[in-house]
């Protein structure tokens, strides 16, 4: 329950995102000749973490291997470290950034069209793209260069029955707004005439209309199974694109997920980090 409750606390105050500084993607960063099951090497003072890339996910994977190739991440941050979730990093302004500079604003000055797909989840590993929120990028397009690598927790079936009710009730919440929205005009002109019998019926009708607009449907019984074995953070399932995982050095994303931290859950100890690709 406590599992479930911090994670979905997190989900209310934790956007993954940059600041709104990102223009739009200019695809032109795709690369050439990209090897099948591209791996990359993040060198680490804690050690060494190498991901593959998904082929699934082209533009997401070659715009990665462009700038490992250009040298753009040599001597960034893993600026943003929040225990039992995640550790992102990416951002440029990291750099030899002083100890009480704000991070998490930076990127290569365009952002990446979304490639969310079904089956590639928020399982412990999970290599993904970080992004604004949904209120000023409604498409989910991704950082061009921010990136976060997922640790999450283990869920017992307790803990993933009730997180999927409260999935449904947020969706069915989200639904009746819609709804209200859609019905703006006669909301007001109910309230100017001070008809609180017909506000209320309308409240009743659309909030039915919400709950059958909703599917029952709930985790897949894959995502049960990843969630109760290997663990990760299902809450980000569909919201963000998730395009490689980590095949060695899980331990050291272990390792960095649990550092000291300071504001804006920045490790009080700067943690650098060095990408080369592996042939």
């Amino acid at each position: 329950m406590k599992k479930i409750l911090y994670i979905t606390c997190l989900l209310a105050c934790w956007t993954l995102c940059c600041a709104p500084v990102m223009a739009q993607v200019n695809n032109g960063a795709n690369a050439t000749n990209v090897k099948k099951q591209a791996k990359v090497r993040i060198q680490t003072p804690m050690g060494d973490i190498v991901v593959r890339l998904y082929d699934e996910t082209p533009l997401h994977r070659d715009n990665f291997l462009k700038l490992v190739r250009e040298g753009f991440y040599d001597g960034t941050l893993f600026h943003r470290v929040i225990k039992d979730f995640m550790i992102q990093g990416g951002d440029p302004a990291s750099k030899d950034a002083p100890a009480d500079k704000l991070l998490g604003g930076g990127g290569p000055g365009y952002e990446i069209a979304a490639e969310i797909k079904d089956g590639m989840y928020h399982k412990r590993g999970a290599l993904a793209a970080a992004r604004q929120g949904d209120n000023v990028n409604p498409e989910r397009k991704s950082s061009g260069s921010q990136f976060y690598i997922v640790y999450g927790q283990v869920f017992n079936d307790e803990e993933l029955k009730l997180f999927e009710q409260q999935q449904r009730k947020k969706k069915v919440q989200e639904a009746f707004h819609q709804l209200a929205e859609e019905h703006r005009s006669e909301i007001a002109q109910l309230r100017r005439d001070r008809n609180a019998a017909g506000l209320e019926r309308l409240q009743s009708r659309l909030a039915e209309e919400a709950e059958k607009n909703v599917p029952l449907t709930g985790l897949s019984d894959e995502q049960k199974r990843i969630y109760s074995t290997i663990g990760g953070t299902p809450h980000l399932d569909g919201q963000y694109t998730v395009f490689g995982e980590v095949v060695e050095g899980l331990d050291v994303v272990e390792k960095i997920q649990t550092v000291a931290t300071g504001t804006a859950n920045r490790p009080q100890e700067d943690i650098k980090m060095k990408m080369t690709i592996i042939e």
